[in-house]
């Protein structure tokens, strides 16, 4: 019987881990280029001793902060009082500001978790302090970017570089101009997708259906409301 609330942090831990890489390294579009028969046309960037910026310190982000500190990276930690006092513990430096960690990263990771008070927190302003080499990582939730902001900003240089796995409007379609863009690197909506969490997910789905069946305890997000439906 499962315990655990179908969610996991590994698979998008993973997901975003792999976009850096490739996206730094020029993997994909370099590969594509080679089954064209075309020559190397790109120059990567290193990863060892660049700066991380994680916006965000959750499970997913010190899981991506490992990754980065395992391959040389400078971790540089933003986020709401809680994250940062869990960098320090972790002995991460912590930006003084958003402004900060904006500026001095040159791979910026978004961790934080989608509310209210989170949508939209990174607009034009954020965007244009990143420098141009930098590469700006969303496989969280799209709403956290102002609508359009991260297309200006990309058009406009500042960052150079985006690896995106969530978008304003999904399913994406061909015409989306990200996919158009050769500094942009496009996933689609898939970091959660891999073997293990859909295991999971279904697992659970069948142990609640037989649970059901036998009038054992159920798992619901809100008890309150199963009377109801009697």
């Amino acid at each position: 019987m499962t315990t655990g609330v179908s969610n996991s942090p590994e698979s998008p831990a993973e997901h975003t881990l792999a976009l850096i890489l490739s996206s730094r390294r020029n993997i994909t579009r370099e590969a594509e280029g080679m089954k064209r028969g075309a020559l190397p046309s790109t120059v990567a960037h290193r990863l060892q001793g660049s700066t991380l910026g994680i916006f965000g310190l959750g499970a997913i982000g010190e899981l991506v902060t490992q990754g980065g500190k395992g391959l040389g990276m400078n971790v540089l930690v933003w986020g709401r009082e809680a994250s940062r006092a869990k960098a320090r513990d972790l002995g991460f430096a912590v930006a003084e500001s958003s402004a900060e960690l904006f500026e001095r990263s040159d791979v910026l990771s978004l961790h934080v978790r989608l509310s209210k008070e989170t949508r939209g927190i990174v607009g034009p302003a954020e965007l244009a302090r990143m420098k141009p080499t930098a590469l700006l990582v969303n496989s969280g939730r799209a709403e956290l970017i102002q609508p359009g902001a991260l297309l200006a900003a990309l058009r406009q240089g500042r960052p150079g570089f985006a690896a995106v796995d969530v978008y304003e409007q999904e399913p994406v379609t061909l015409d989306h101009p990200f996919l158009q863009m050769p500094n942009v690197l496009c996933t689609p909506h898939s970091a959660w997708a891999e073997w293990d969490n859909f295991e999971l997910y279904f697992r659970e789905a069948y142990e609640q259906i037989v649970a059901f069946e036998r009038g054992l305890p159920l798992r619901l997000a809100n008890p309150a409301v199963k009377p109801r439906s009697r």
